[in-house]
């Protein structure tokens, strides 16, 4: 299993939103290495999910439930989409500064390419943000 990163505002698609749905097209990604991502992304993959832009925090575990798949909102046909459906909401949130300020965090994706909205995680990583969600 891989672990990964994704990134919405919650104004347009909070966490709340994909468990209310229980599972959503992640579709928009334009980013060429984000579209990489995508495609890299297998059934069972985890993601943390990421609210971006207001509350800059991982809030939440989701699950990649179907590979790579043209992406509906893509008329050229260049890039694709992934779905996801919802694991569970972190017990508390972990936030942009919280990542930043812990050392074994230094080298994730996410900080150092902050414009990407899919990225990797590697398994430290991952526990080491739960582990800061209390989990």
């Amino acid at each position: 299993m891989s672990y990964w990163l994704v990134k919405s505002e919650p104004a347009k698609y909070a966490y709340a939103d994909l468990e209310r749905d229980g599972r959503t097209v992640w579709d928009g990604v334009r980013n060429n290495t984000a579209a990489l991502h995508l495609r890299a992304m297998r059934v069972g993959d985890q993601a943390l999910y990421y609210h971006s832009q207001e509350g800059l925090a991982v809030v939440g575990v989701a699950q990649v439930v179907r590979e790579a798949f043209p992406d509906p909102s893509d008329p050229a046909g260049r890039f694709v989409a992934v779905e996801l459906a919802p694991v569970r909401p972190l017990s508390r949130p972990v936030s942009l500064a919280q990542m930043k300020a812990e050392p074994k965090l230094a080298g994730m994706a996410m900080l150092r390419l902050f414009r990407l909205s899919v990225s990797p995680v590697t398994q430290e990583e991952w526990s080491t943000i739960l582990d800061m969600a209390g989990e």
